[in-house]
């Protein structure tokens, strides 16, 4: 990879800083929002540099928009450039989300808990929006629906952070046994060529930090711990921003680490802000007691639950010619897909749904939301403002 200039780094960084101040939508969303901004307006990237960079990061577990701006930072700037992609895309949620969690306890009046409420609301309808879009893109044949409705009974029974890895795994089996084989990604020009020593320094990296997240538990919550948690559910998430909601909910809430209020609220506001959903890490590390200061630790989570994606990324792209003439090997995407489905559908239920809507009065405002979301395809922002108007009225109200 030739050595880029050290200015278009700084290029890098102010135009992913730009997107991540305006990218509402979540992880659907952005992959539009970046295929616009560098490849039809910037053209950073072929056409055919996007869709394997696409393929890449929804493979992989991850956030799947900032694999793919990390990718396109590495096209444009080389190392540099990719730091800069991820700090600039990052920054704004991570900062607004710190906010939150400096102020959210000041928030106990009965207006600010109406706020609150109306942000836990809006996680029902923001969720209940990704699971339909899933559905219709990731199970569309009987055997993903079978896949999907198998996963979601699984969790439903036995929601544990084992069984969704099983759940994941069974995914996988029963998509390279009855999945059709997708169409290959088309042919073209070729993504950055690292080399097979940081390629296999970076493999060495995902798998050393993977085991000691696996073995490291403890009753109360500690540094070390905070880093486990997140590298955990950074590591093992497929399906991107939404389905790593039940992963942090059983090493956060479960635990007793932080109430489910807590973190629902964290999970509701970052519906309302621009850029990648995993910058929740942030206002959840920051909402933790520990005896260091939040910033550090919202610091640590970030980095824990973005780091295992970035590895795994550079540690794929060596061989990623090789994977795509695997045999069978979208039929099994195909099947980690449709179970993607069924966690995050399980996920909806419980605790997102359990834990927000009380009464018809909070159905009725969920479905006005969703309603916003699906028929009239307006942005988040509308079913955050929905939610939040229709938790004050009915507060107001007494209902």
């Amino acid at each position: 990879m030739p050595a880029p200039a050290p200015e278009s780094r700084v290029t890098v960084f102010v135009a992913f800083l730009t997107l991540g101040l305006r990218a509402f939508g979540g992880p659907i969303a952005h992959l539009g929002y970046l295929h616009d901004e560098f490849v039809t307006r910037r053209q950073w990237l072929t056409d055919e540099q996007f869709a394997q960079a696409l393929a890449i990061s929804q493979m992989l577990p991850g956030p799947a928009s900032s694999q793919l701006g990390f990718t396109i930072g590495l096209v444009r700037a080389g190392w540099g450039g990719a730091l800069a992609a991820f700090l600039g895309f990052t920054a704004p949620s991570a900062l607004l989300l710190l906010v939150l969690a400096h102020y959210a306890p000041r928030l106990n009046t009965a207006m600010g808990l109406a706020v609150i409420h109306g942000l836990k609301l809006t996680a029902v309808a923001v969720v209940a929006h990704a699971v339909v879009r899933m559905v219709r893109t990731m199970t569309p044949d009987a055997a993903r629906v079978g896949i999907a409705l198998a996963a979601m009974i699984a969790l439903l029974l036995a929601g544990s952070a084992a069984m969704q890895l099983l759940v994941i795994i069974g995914g996988a089996v029963l998509g390279l046994l009855v999945c059709d084989e997708p169409p290959a990604v088309a042919p073209g020009s070729t993504l950055p060529v690292i080399g097979v020593r940081t390629a296999t320094l970076a493999l060495l990296l995902f798998a050393g930090g993977l085991l000691l997240a696996l073995s490291w538990s403890s009753a109360a919550p500690t540094i070390q711990g905070v880093a486990a948690a997140f590298y955990r559910a950074g590591a093992l998430v497929f399906g991107g921003g939404h389905v790593v909601l039940p992963l942090l909910e059983q090493s956060l809430v479960e635990t007793g680490w932080m109430s489910a209020d807590s973190f629902l609220l964290g999970y509701g506001a970052a519906q309302a802000i621009p850029g990648p959903l995993f910058s929740l890490a942030g206002y959840l590390g920051a909402s933790l007691e520990l005896a260091l200061p939040p910033s550090i630790v919202a610091l640590v989570a970030i980095l824990a639950i973005f780091g295992p994606g970035f590895l795994l990324l550079v540690a794929v792209l060596p061989v990623w010619s090789r994977v795509r003439a695997l045999p069978r090997a979208g039929a099994l995407i195909a099947g980690v897909n449709a179970a993607v489905v069924g966690v995050l559908a399980a996920a909806l239920y419980d605790p997102v749904f359990t834990s927000a809507v009380f009464g018809l009065s909070d159905v009725l405002v969920v479905i006005a939301a969703f309603g916003l979301l699906t028929l009239t395809r307006r942005s988040t922002l509308w079913a955050v403002a929905c939610c939040i108007a229709g938790a004050v009225l009915t507060r107001a109200l007494g209902a």
